[in-house]
């Protein structure tokens, strides 16, 4: 059903529906809404915990209502309290219910006099689920403690009480304390010559969704990049990846030229410990990294692309709900193919787009019906489910099927209308079909009829006729595979002196599922692959080498999995590991000496991995 209620905010105008609907909080937005956040924060090392005082300035929609609700996941309320124009305080009683398992607890606030401003009082756990504390001898340096959060999906709630909903924008201020010689970032504006004296404040004056809130503190340094842009990082990893993002202006610029200004104005990059569960990620003004793309040749800053991208799609047009992620992310890997082509080459974005189509080709089939579809029924997908690879790269393919089909003058013209016509808006999946009507298909008739595009993001699968790019130099590598794998081409004869990572990914992504172990052991001995620093590489071979019985690379496969804690990167040698029983023991083993220095998000799957082979077992 259609809601024709219309909520004015400001200078937007946002439909009720995306804010009364999301299943993934508590939130009531249609009867109030945070419009901004002032937080007191001081960094608690040794106890592991975040001692904060969250001030929400609410905007009343419903002249009835009798409370404020707000979402929490294990955080310790001291006290919440109504604050006056003149600042005085004044007690409010509260409820926080019982803990449900994926959506926290509900902190209900009974607000009938309808307060400008309501402060809470809180402590967050060790636990939180959006937060993880390294010891000194977890990080690069092993000098200083060292925290970062990850508020993306539904975490932020695990650290600050809020609204905690993509529909939902605010600004905020934040006062930081922490040890002195720990230098604190946020998703606001940094400042690089800050001195390391214990105090920090931060301001984020765009509207934000709280999965975009984002702190991070340690032992780091600084190095500029460019005249808006630096990489923050531990002593010793900074100079390394001042090289690799050397280029970062040169991609604002690229982005810009396609797609307007920069709103946010600086673009720094924080790499962090191998610890962090994501590639990257995308709050405002600190681009959260792992340190897996520092490979040294540049060959995996479209990482950089990507983060940057979302600079548009994703922080200044952001999906209403997690069941619209695609609109962030679908988006979001398009422009990244497009600021690869112009800063790196059409050679490099063609392939990155094959590997993740081909990839896609292989994997949808044994996803379930409603995976399968770029905006799926909510029903059965949670938060963190949403972020998959249906949202990234069938999200992406629509939209340069709708590039091929329309032209690129006429799809960048609708690209970067749509960036301007909602900007720091959050919309639904059928807003942005509402602006792609009349703006592209109804304006070059005869290009893609309606019924084709609404397919492509309500049907399952992926169209038959859809477009893939060309790259001769796969086509090349697809016939030594073949020739390799039938023994008519010896390891050592492949041409991969002059193989990018990219085209290391793509060889290994299209062996056989289990691979003769002769053929790997061959391929090892001529390539030295066991051992290799690239992460994306590392990934592949081990997965492939432990399918196919190669005991040999147990061990060098425990040491990625116990280094690198991004779970793209090390879920895949569990789900290898555990198809035998004695792969499975060893996995167990590996996992028990790696938990500690896993974000909470990866030991959540890598648990799952574990549980559901357990099961199976018996």
């Amino acid at each position: 059903m259609r809601l024709l209620s219309i909520l004015a905010l400001g200078s937007l105008v946002l439909p009720l529906a995306a804010y009364a609907n999301d299943p993934n909080s508590y939130a009531q937005p249609d009867q109030v809404r945070v419009t901004h956040l002032d937080l007191d924060l001081t960094i608690d090392f040794p106890h592991k915990q975040l001692d904060g005082q969250a001030t929400l300035k609410l905007d009343w929609k419903n002249p009835k209502a009798q409370s404020l609700v707000l979402d929490t996941r294990d955080l310790k309320i001291a006290r919440v309290e109504a604050l006056a124009a003149d600042g005085k305080a004044t007690p409010l009683k509260y409820a926080l219910a019982p803990r449900d398992k994926v959506l926290g607890s509900k902190l209900t606030i009974a607000t009938p006099k309808h307060p400008a401003q309501v402060r809470i009082v809180y402590t967050s756990s060790p636990e939180a689920s959006g937060l993880q504390w390294l010891t000194p001898a977890q990080t690069a340096d092993k000098k200083l403690p060292f925290m970062f959060s990850q508020s993306e999906s539904i975490h932020a709630r695990s650290w600050v009480p809020l609204q905690d909903s993509p529909a939902i924008r605010f600004t905020y201020d934040a006062r930081v304390t922490a040890p002195k010689d720990v230098r604190v970032v946020m998703s606001a504006i940094n400042d690089a010559k800050h001195p390391l004296d214990g105090k920090f404040a931060f301001e984020q004056p765009h509207p934000i969704p709280s999965y975009l809130l984002a702190i991070a503190a340690g032992d780091l340094a600084v190095k500029e990049t460019g005249p808006r842009s630096a990489v923050y990082a531990e002593p010793s990893v900074v100079n390394k990846a001042a090289h690799e993002f050397e280029d970062t202006e040169q991609l604002i610029a690229a982005t810009e030229q396609l797609y307007g200004p920069y709103a946010w104005g600086r673009y720094d990059i924080l790499v962090l410990p191998p610890s962090f569960p994501f590639g990257g990620m995308e709050n405002p003004n600190m681009t959260f990294a792992t340190p897996t793309v520092l490979v040294g040749d540049k060959s995996l800053v479209s990482l950089v692309s990507h983060e940057l991208a979302h600079s548009w799609s994703g922080n200044l047009v952001t999906s209403a709900a997690w069941r619209d992620i695609w609109l962030n992310e679908g988006f979001t890997t398009y422009v990244q193919g497009r600021i690869t082509e112009a800063v790196y080459g059409k050679a490099l974005a063609d392939e990155e787009a094959l590997l993740s189509a081909r990839a896609l080709q292989k994997s949808i089939g044994a996803m379930a019906a409603n995976a399968q579809k770029l905006a799926p029924d909510p029903r059965g997908i949670g938060a963190d489910d949403a972020l998959s690879d249906v949202a990234y790269d069938k999200g992406s393919w629509f939209l340069r099927t709708l590039e091929q089909r329309f032209g690129r003058e006429a799809f960048d013209a609708y690209l970067k209308g749509y960036f301007q016509h909602f900007a720091f808006q959050s919309i639904t999946t059928e807003q942005m079909l509402d602006y792609l009507k009349p703006n592209l298909i109804e304006k070059y008739p005869g290009k893609m009829g309606w019924d084709e595009a609404k397919a492509w993001v309500y049907g399952e699968g992926i169209p038959k006729d859809a477009p893939l790019p060309d790259s001769p130099r796969f086509n090349a590598i697809d016939r030594e595979r073949t020739d390799f794998l039938a023994g008519s081409l010896a390891a050592d004869k492949l041409d991969a002196k002059g193989w990018n990572t990219q085209e290391w990914m793509y060889f290994l992504d299209r062996l056989p599922d289990a691979p003769p172990l002769a053929k790997m052991q061959e391929l090892d001995a001529a390539w030295h692959l066991t051992g290799t620093p690239n992460a994306e590489i590392g990934m592949r071979w081990y997965s492939h080498a432990i399918a196919a019985g190669d005991k040999a690379v147990w061990s060098a496969a425990a040491e990625h999995m116990t280094r690198i804690g991004r779970i793209y990167l090390t879920t895949p040698l569990y789900k290898a590991f555990v198809k035998t029983p004695e792969g499975l023991a060893f996995a167990e083993q590996v996992y028990a000496r790696a938990k500690a220095g896993y974000h909470p998000l990866t030991q959540q799957v890598v648990e799952g991995i574990l549980a559901k082979a357990k099961q199976a077992k018996h």
